[in-house]
């Protein structure tokens, strides 16, 4: 019997000698093959890490704890840090000369690999996809974006602006979280603007789907942050897994459903267009969208007294005819893009520049004077020449995401070396590069007293002076924003329209705000506000 248990003790060893003997022959293997990886990384200045793990354990906890450590990390190394995380190389940029190396060039355009946890929801929509795919995809919906097509959403804006009022009236005087408010108006409008779906039209659907998406965001945050999450095989036995199959049901149901809608309507040579939801006072007959159709000048002759307007699938699936051939999965992920692109950012910017009015009482006032002097004491609706004066109001909010921008970091994988400019050091192909736009908008040498709020800043013969990469709350080079113009234009009509109507305040400083970097910069305590009723002001003459 002694015998039998020694021989399978012996056995036992050298099974774990021999596996012990493979793990190490490999690892000295693969660490030989990325010998110059290593070489490169070493210069590269860096918190030390680990052996195996590097410096993992930095970015294990809340999003707010990691966030913190982030933030204090960057202040340490500067504008240039390097992290380890298992295997994987992680390369932070803030320089605008470095950035400009990565965002302005065409070579650097596939995201990191992190971004796989979109592609559940938005497939190889044009936030994920890469190669011939972006390219024919970013040529066909820019047009959708265009001056004329956003000029037709004015009154949805408009509508939907004061419907929000309305619905923040009712917590009269206490304090709320506005985020909520914001969060909602932006669903509530991208569901008409992307898909067409009119408040007309909208059953308990269109809500479904308003709080699928926001409920999805949450999920992909969450899978930033906790890294149990991370994994697919993981996340799927978790209740979070088991919620996003449900969501995502709903979302590509009603996606999926409205693209069929549509494409019948189209190849029937029925209209493609939707009512906007007015009231009989505000029926008028207005201008035609140039530039879309040859015949659409005639067809609206013929619609004296109604409002017409196009949503960007309609205009995707007129495009999709003249040339460029999309799926209808393919036009479903480019919707869920826009859905998803333009609704958690815009609701983050839309809060910060609340909470920071609610703080900077003298320039609320200023945006209100310069309100006045464009509306007097009237009640109308804001319209496209209006956003055009609104100069000051517009510096305050471009203030307001230079100093907490939406999209905190941009991540992109390097398909080449790139020798930097700030440090003369090469960052090696296959690293994981993060454009540190946070740390960016904070530079010393770009942005005087940085951690002061100063709508200023953004005067045009300032802005002149400084790097085009020193300001990117919407990116910049070939992957820019697609959306840029249509968010500027809705958030200028909902905040002004919230600053006509009510006088906003908050109760916690600057100081105490408590960040927190997942995919989109919030506020860990939540964008707490009051307001209260203004009364209106005659213009001065």
């Amino acid at each position: 019997m002694e015998h039998v248990t020694d021989s399978s003790l012996s056995t036992s060893s050298t099974f774990y000698l021999l596996l012990g003997s493979a793990v190490l022959l490999y690892y000295i293997y693969f660490r030989f093959q990325r010998r110059r990886l290593y070489e490169l990384a070493a210069k590269i200045p860096g918190p030390e890490g680990y052996p195996l793990i590097g410096n993992a354990l930095d970015f294990l906890g809340s999003s707010l704890l990691v966030s913190d450590k982030i933030i204090t990390l960057s202040f340490k190394y500067s504008n240039l840090m390097k992290v380890w995380i298992l295997h994987k190389f992680v390369v932070f940029i803030a320089d605008p000369r470095d950035i400009e190396l990565i965002l302005g060039n065409s070579v650097h355009l596939n995201k990191a690999e992190e971004y796989r946890f979109f592609k559940p929801w938005l497939g190889d929509g044009l936030l994920i996809s890469s190669g011939q795919k972006w390219k024919s995809h970013r040529k066909l919906i820019a047009p959708t974006f265009h001056l004329n097509v956003l000029k037709s959403f004015v009154d949805l804006f408009n509508t939907n602006s004061r419907a929000v009022c309305d619905k923040m009236a009712k917590e009269n005087g206490r304090t709320f979280d506005c985020h909520d408010y914001m969060s909602e108006c932006t669903v509530e409008i991208l569901l008409e603007t992307a898909m067409g779906v009119s408040k007309k039209t909208q059953d308990k659907s269109g809500y479904e789907y308003a709080m699928a998406v926001m409920k999805m965001c949450n999920i992909l945050h969450l899978r930033q942050s906790k890294f149990w999450l991370r994994p697919e095989w993981l996340f799927n036995m978790t209740k979070y897994g088991k919620e996003q199959v449900d969501l995502l049901g709903i979302i590509h149901g009603l996606t999926k459903k409205v693209v069929k809608k549509k494409k019948e309507e189209f190849n029937a040579g029925n209209k493609r267009y939707i009512e906007s939801s007015i009231t009989p006072e505000e029926k008028v007959v207005t201008t035609p969208v140039k530039g879309l159709r040859d015949d659409l000048d005639e067809q609206d002759e013929n619609d004296i007294g109604q409002k017409k307007r196009l949503a960007f699938l309609d205009l995707m699936i007129e495009s999709a005819q003249n040339g460029v051939v999309l799926t209808d999965e393919e036009i479903k992920e480019e919707v869920d893009t826009i859905m998803f692109e333009g609704h958690d950012t815009t609701a983050a910017g839309s809060s910060f520049f609340l909470s920071l009015m609610g703080i900077h009482q003298k320039y609320q006032e200023m945006c209100v004077q310069e309100l006045n002097q464009i509306f007097g004491d009237s009640d109308r609706p804001a319209t496209f020449a209006d956003t055009l004066e609104m100069k000051f109001l517009e510096r305050c909010l471009l203030e307001a995401l230079r100093m907490y921008p939406p999209v905190p970091v941009i991540a992109r994988q390097l398909q080449e070396d790139v020798r930097l400019v700030s440090k003369d050091l090469i960052v090696p192909k296959g690293t994981t590069i993060v454009v540190a736009t946070a740390r960016t908008h904070r530079l010393e040498e770009h942005w005087p007293n940085p951690d002061e709020y100063n709508p200023d800043n953004h005067l045009p013969e300032k802005a002149a002076e400084r790097h085009y990469y020193s300001f990117i709350p919407f990116s910049a080079g070939p992957r820019s924003c697609v959306g840029r113009k249509y968010a500027l234009l809705k958030l200028k009509i909902l905040l002004s329209t919230i600053l006509r109507n009510f006088k906003v305040y908050s109760d916690i400083k600057e100081d105490d705000f408590r960040l927190q970097g997942d995919i989109i910069l919030k506020r860990a305590d939540g964008f707490m506000i009051r307001l209260e009723p203004r009364k209106k002001v005659a213009a001065v003459s």
